[in-house]
């Protein structure tokens, strides 16, 4: 009897895994410093992409009732992001939480999100980190990102 084809399935995934994934794979982005929690998708066994969810990065929306998905990332399977995004949702909301934002760069298509059943909710954020009294070293595209959320 033939093996069907392997599916996409969410499997567990710490946060030291999720980074150093990240830290392989991504194309723009270093690994966020921590988060909340990080979840994996795999194909036949093997870890194809990668999530993690923390708190706001915004304090303005950090109100204890949101989240963010700070950081997601694959090796291209086909997708693999959209599964990500919808297992962050759930895994949110069965933690209490009523919203999770992300964001995405103005040239990224969104698709993933889409996908997932996200929503584009508009233009936001942008700049850099550095300043006078605390100089940083800018090491993320600076330009204004998108915001897409899912509320319950």
């Amino acid at each position: 009897m033939n093996d069907p084809k392997p599916r996409l399935e969410i499997v567990p995934c710490d946060i030291d895994e999720a980074k150093a994934f990240i830290a392989q794979h991504h194309r723009h982005h270093l690994p966020p410093q921590g988060g909340k929690f990080a979840i994996a998708v795999a194909l036949g066994g093997r870890i194809v992409g990668v999530a993690i969810v923390g708190r706001p990065v915004s304090r303005i929306l950090d109100d204890g009732w949101t989240l963010e998905v700070t950081r997601t990332c694959t090796d291209g399977t086909p997708n693999a992001n959209s599964k990500l995004y919808a297992a962050c949702w759930r895994a949110a909301r069965a933690l209490g939480y009523r919203r999770l934002i992300t964001y995405t760069l103005p040239e990224e298509s969104g698709a993933s999100l889409r996908a997932a059943g996200w929503k584009l909710v508009g233009v936001a954020g942008g700049g850099s980190w550095n300043r006078k009294d605390r100089p940083r070293v800018d090491k993320h595209p600076l330009q204004q990102k998108l915001r897409w959320e899912k509320e319950a």
